[in-house]
């Protein structure tokens, strides 16, 4: 693991394959780690030709943390939200997205294929959208437009990835309980739950580091990002959406409009998949990637 300087703050990272290989920068999602894509995956990446590149996002892992930030009132943001108003946050999604330029800044790479996964997926999205001249595709997956009609996580899965854990310091096995549950409902039904490694990714995640009020904060960033659709269609890169089937949590719909409002973009649903990537379709995934970054795939010829 590496720590740079980026954007005013620290970000840790680590990467696979030749460092003067053609880059892909792995973004991470809500309140997880830059360990949540797999050493198989990034390898399986790597072993395409490509030098792959992932990261803590701020307020997680090894990356710098806004602790002097209380976390959010969800109530008052909420309710200035529905009033019309846009409420004072930590910080954005468009600095989140700020940190990642500004890790490429720091290793000297100009361009990189850019792949995200749920709030990756959207800061995904507005790296491409905003900073054209650094990206050279885009992948999102499991992700959203922010367009406000679109369907809602289902309501006992909201309840459950809003539901306090016990502090895994104090009472690890509560802690493993409740989030394993909460795992278990949105990994979707096609492929078998292995729960030992979830198990084992969410205790490495607590060993690095554990900030529920991070991820609060991270939440914060999303419910004020708005309806990015304007900002999609300026979108000019080869683009790849992926979504599984059965995603209580980002339902399927967000994918599909995610893809209609990127120009050409291509989509890719994936029976059975949930609000997850098992090991079993990461293959298949790494090959549509790919494709999409070599210019061998597009929405007129899927």
């Amino acid at each position: 693991m590496n720590i740079a300087k980026a954007n005013g703050i620290e970000l840790a990272w680590d990467s696979f394959g030749h460092a003067d290989a053609e880059s892909v920068l792995l973004i991470s999602g809500l309140g997880t780690q830059m360990i949540r894509w797999s050493e198989p995956f990034c390898t399986g990446l790597a072993a395409r030709g490509y030098r792959v590149i992932r990261f803590d996002n701020r307020d997680a892992g090894h990356s710098t943390h806004f602790s002097a930030s209380p976390a959010p009132d969800f109530g008052a943001l909420a309710t200035a939200l529905m009033a019309g108003r846009r409420p004072d946050v930590p910080y954005t999604l468009d600095d989140m997205a700020a940190d990642a330029i500004g890790l490429l800044d720091t290793l000297g790479i100009a361009k990189a294929h850019v792949v995200g996964r749920s709030m990756g997926g959207m800061i995904a999205q507005v790296l491409a959208s905003e900073h054209a001249d650094r990206v050279l595709s885009l992948t999102s997956i499991m992700s959203s437009t922010g367009n406000p009609v679109l369907p809602q996580a289902a309501p006992d899965v909201m309840a459950m990835m809003m539901r306090p854990a016990p502090d895994p310091m104090i009472d690890p096995e509560g802690f493993l309980a409740v989030r394993l549950a909460f795992a278990r409902r949105i990994a979707g039904t096609g492929y078998p739950f292995d729960e030992e490694a979830h198990r084992a990714i969410l205790l490495d995640e607590v060993r690095r580091s554990y900030d529920p009020g991070g991820t609060a904060r991270q939440i914060a960033a999303m419910a004020v990002a708005g309806d990015r659709r304007a900002r999609l269609a300026n979108i000019t890169v080869p683009t790849l959406v992926i979504h599984g089937v059965d995603d209580p949590l980002i339902p399927p719909a967000c994918g599909q409009d995610t893809a209609r409002s990127i120009p050409n973009a291509v989509y890719l649903p994936i029976e059975g998949m949930g609000h997850d990537l098992p090991r079993d379709v990461e293959e298949r995934t790494i090959d549509a990637i790919r494709k999409v970054m070599a210019g061998q795939w597009s929405a007129e010829g899927t």
